[in-house]
């Protein structure tokens, strides 16, 4: 095993995200543009590319890999990276909408994949038509339920939108009341094309209290690198979390690298700064120094900006959930 990925702040990188691809079956109004700029596919890896970056994240001591997209499910040789990853010693989960999971069940358990994150943002369904501007809603909320009787440990990550589904906080709690799942509400963040203003974005501090207008919420423990701050309802047998990465943010403890379908790597979510790892591995170059040298650069937080609200980055399509 190789050195550990460091930054200068002490922080280990061990949490690889794979965006598999940029392309979606749905087009969410947060998350894509309305005139996306898709790479072209030559910029695109390969199967074997991508693979091989994976290989050398593990090879430096990544533990953990999320696939996500884009919708991941999209890409066609989806089974051949996952049999792949299945060989290593790392715990694998993905982020998907939830649209084509149930053709993939067997995949995924015979190959250990049991970490879901659906992308859910309202449980009304002409809603669900007005945010994603595609058809759908039943066919998620039937996976959904699917994964859960398959014992699947199934997140429902919610984005919250002030006007558009803030009213729903309260209902997608209830949801956890009989059903052993995890809703996670994520404070609106400021992405390329998704038309963001401070005013659309719901805090962790006023979701607490309008959910506590409601019902009685107790705080849990949150594990050493959550994104989460989790709760629970005093007798539901799921919980709910907030992710807060606007208004409190988790940067302190962050072990998050971020490997887009065009081969660059980010640090930060944020970074407007890419480093582009395909083209060393086509000239046939060992992208491991740069790789150490883009995690020991890392900024303390949001990418060492001081407003990342007035910053130019990527659509979230092309970045990864």
């Amino acid at each position: 095993m190789k050195k550990p990925l460091v930054d200068k702040y002490g922080r280990v990188h061990d949490y690889l995200r794979v965006s598999l691809i940029e392309k979606c079956n749905l087009r969410c109004r947060y998350c894509m543009p309305e005139n996306p700029d898709w790479t072209p596919k030559e910029e695109l890896c390969t199967t074997q590319e991508l693979l091989q970056l994976m290989d050398l994240f593990i090879s430096m001591g990544v533990s953990k890999v999320r696939l996500t997209g884009g919708e991941p499910l999209v890409r066609k040789d989806f089974d051949v990276i996952l049999k792949h990853l299945a060989k290593k010693e790392v715990e694998l989960s993905m982020t998907t909408n939830g649209l084509l999971i149930d053709r993939h069940i067997s995949l995924l358990k015979d190959n250990g994949l049991r970490k879901i994150n659906v992308s859910l943002d309202t449980l009304i369904p002409g809603r669900f038509e007005m945010i994603t501007r595609r058809t759908g809603f039943e066919t998620v909320m039937r996976n959904i339920r699917h994964l859960v009787d398959e014992d699947f440990r199934v997140k429902v990550n919610v984005v919250i939108m002030r006007g558009m589904n803030d009213d729903e906080l309260t209902d997608f709690i209830e949801w956890t009341r009989n059903l052993p799942l995890t809703v996670r509400f994520i404070e609106f963040m400021p992405f390329d094309g998704n038309r963001w203003d401070d005013e659309k974005m719901v805090s962790l501090a006023e979701m607490k209290e309008r959910i506590s207008e409601r019902f009685e919420i107790m705080k849990l423990e949150d594990g050493p690198n959550d994104t989460t701050k989790h709760y629970r309802v005093p007798g539901f047998v799921g919980k709910f979390g907030i992710i807060s990465s606007m208004t409190e943010h988790f940067c302190g403890s962050c072990n998050r690298i971020r490997l887009l379908a065009n081969g660059s790597i980010k640090n930060c979510l944020f970074s407007t700064n890419e480093t582009d790892l395909l083209t060393l591995i086509r000239k046939g170059e060992d992208p491991e120094p740069v790789i150490r040298s883009v995690i020991w650069e890392k900024k303390p937080s949001h990418a060492g900006r001081f407003n990342i609200a007035k910053q130019e980055n990527r659509s979230m399509v092309t970045i990864g959930g």
